[in-house]
């Protein structure tokens, strides 16, 4: 068996990037956190997730995150599958968050991606079939992808 246990990011603040994790991601927690030496430096860590998947967050970045408008390398975006996409548009909306972009109509999942505080995109999808077949579907979108971003 193999999976996906953690990503490891790069902030220059932890605090906004944790916050919305944990607004997006209510059953998740702070893990764990410390200090480590890295570059020369000692950075701040944290660990938020639940018991079996994290995201590790250090602190300490120096420079400018990617355009996600452009085609530079690099992380373009993480993604989540969630059970109510409605009440998660609804959480991060109530606490001041804008959807960057909705996805197109699919028969068998809805998507909304958000920018973090940080710049970090993060894909949220909810699944309307339990078939793998179904939501493994490549092809079948129909109308517009709708980009917010500036």
């Amino acid at each position: 068996m193999v999976r996906l246990e953690h990503a490891n990011l790069v902030v220059k603040d932890i605090q906004p990037t944790l916050d919305f994790l944990l607004a997006a991601l209510p059953h998740w927690r702070v893990r764990g956190r410390g200090q480590g030496a890295w570059a020369n430096t000692v950075r701040n860590w944290v660990h938020v997730g639940d018991d079996d998947y994290y995201i590790c967050l250090n602190d300490g970045a120096d420079g400018t995150i990617r355009n996600l408008k452009g085609l530079s390398p690099g992380l373009a975006h993480l993604g989540f599958v969630i059970d109510d996409l409605t009440d998660l548009i609804e959480r991060l909306t109530g606490r001041g968050f804008e959807i960057d972009i909705v996805g197109r109509d699919h028969p068998f999942r809805s998507t909304v991606y958000y920018c973090d505080p940080a710049g970090f995109q993060f894909e949220f999808m909810q699944y309307h079939s339990s078939l793998a077949s179904e939501k493994n579907q490549y092809g079948g979108e129909s109308g517009e992808l709708t980009i917010n971003r500036d």
